[in-house]
């Protein structure tokens, strides 16, 4: 059974930051631009800290999804299976180009 399926966004103006570590334990900074749960599962689209264009605009994102630790926190992680990837991805993309208009001139 999947969940209510709905993109969620970040309000104008508002921007909230994730702390990622990158493969050589340098902390990275990131801006949450969406949210999704499908099939109980969180995913979250983010773009490097201060990447967005004037208009609040992006060209590319990350998507990664939220899983429990053998403790229980939190943990982002990256998409593993290519069809998961590919259905999540379609939803943000579809999502993103309808609020922002790429092929505008």
């Amino acid at each position: 059974m999947t969940d209510k399926n709905i993109p969620l966004g970040i309000d104008e103006g508002e921007v909230e930051i994730v702390t990622l570590l990158d493969e050589n334990d340098n902390e990275v900074r990131f801006e949450l631009i969406g949210g999704y749960v499908d099939k109980g599962v969180q995913y979250f689209a983010l773009i490097p800290e201060g990447s967005a264009d004037e208009d609040g605009g992006f060209e590319e994102y990350i998507i990664l999804k939220s899983v429990k630790d053998a403790d229980g926190n939190e943990e982002l992680v990256d998409i593993e299976d290519d069809a998961e990837f590919e259905r999540i991805a379609g939803v943000f993309d579809d999502a993103f180009s309808a609020e922002y208009d790429y092929d505008a001139e």
